[in-house]
């Protein structure tokens, strides 16, 4: 019996060139080939991995989605992913939260979290 695994995650952005930028920065990964005007596919620049790719979108909110990145050092994480273009969020944590909620610059919001 085969067991379904992850392809892809595909986020929704509102500039592929700015998200291609940011995420193969953000995440060290690289265009798995020339980035069409509505679609780009990243993978790791070595090794395995999930893909990740971005399709253009023309809502301008937000989809309902996010990711996970885990992090040995979340502060240094933190302050890279914001130095690349992210936003921190206003968020509620619960005591001792392992995680820090960010924006990519489309808004998409996604998690640090602490391994």
């Amino acid at each position: 019996m085969r067991m379904l695994t992850i392809g892809s995650i595909v986020w929704g952005v509102l500039d592929i060139p700015r998200a291609v930028d940011f995420w193969t920065a953000a995440l060290d990964y690289r265009p798995r080939e020339q980035p069409e005007d509505d679609w780009a596919t990243l993978v790791p620049r070595q090794g395995p991995g999930t893909r990740l790719s971005l399709m253009l979108v023309t809502s301008d909110k937000p989809a309902r989605h996010h990711m996970d990145i885990f992090a040995a050092d979340q502060d240094a994480e933190v302050d890279r992913l914001v130095g690349l273009g992210a936003r921190t969020v206003d968020w509620d944590y619960p005591d001792l939260a392992d995680y820090v909620v960010l924006e990519d610059p489309d808004g998409n919001r996604f998690c640090v979290v602490q391994s």
